[in-house]
């Protein structure tokens, strides 16, 4: 774990992303907070690209709770059947839409004791949640973010939980809003877990890793 880097390097680092990328998006497909919890609960144990190919279909026919629970569960396993955990995930599809549509009106709430009360939804859904769809600062640790938090000294920590307080404690306020989708993406596509792509990394410089590569 590389120590936390001091506020200017963490400036200058977020700053160059966000001169790469102004606007980051996550990647994965949704159509309303609804279709959103789905796609993020479903991509636990499995890749964003994986999600969207099995949702492309469903969500044209099941976009709220209601209609989610009229296709039912078998019918929804049949869309979902090519994710990892998919009977699991199924049951809490259909548990948190009967919840939706019972407790909240059909809406998805915007709170986040709310949303982790969810079955399936657990705090880093529920960030994702918050900051995709209501633009919170919630911040979604997920192992690329709490690699390159690590590796960089960005956000070190012991835990995803540690991870997303020195994101909240570190990272300038004006970057908060994208600062997990930058580093998410900076993970999966340039600081990869086996061989990151140092050559070629925009922080390389003002990175802390000791190892990298060449």
């Amino acid at each position: 774990m590389a120590k936390q880097l001091p506020y200017h390097v963490i400036q200058e680092i977020f700053t160059r992303f966000r001169d790469a990328e102004a606007e980051p998006k996550g990647e994965l497909n949704h159509t309303n907070a609804y279709t959103l919890v789905v796609a993020v609960a479903l991509s636990a144990q499995a890749t964003d690209v994986g999600v969207n190919k099995a949702t492309e279909t469903l969500f044209q026919i099941a976009d709220t709770p209601q209609k989610m629970l009229d296709l039912g569960e078998e019918k929804l396993i049949d869309h979902i059947k090519t994710i990892g955990l998919y009977r699991n995930k199924a049951k809490n599809v259909m548990k948190l839409s009967r919840i939706l549509v019972e407790d909240y009106g059909g809406e998805v709430p915007s709170s986040r004791a709310a949303l982790v009360s969810l079955p399936g939804v657990g705090r880093k859904t529920a960030n994702v949640v918050l900051n995709m769809w209501w633009k919170h600062p919630a911040q979604a640790v997920d192992t690329h973010i709490f690699r390159v938090g690590n590796r960089s000294g960005i956000c070190p920590g012991k835990d995803v939980d540690a991870v997303e307080r020195a994101i909240e404690d570190h990272i300038p306020v004006e970057f908060q809003h994208h600062a997990h989708h930058w580093l998410i993406l900076h993970g999966r596509y340039k600081c990869k877990a086996r061989k990151p792509g140092c050559p070629t990394c925009i922080i390389k410089d003002l990175c802390a890793f000791e190892e990298k590569t060449e």
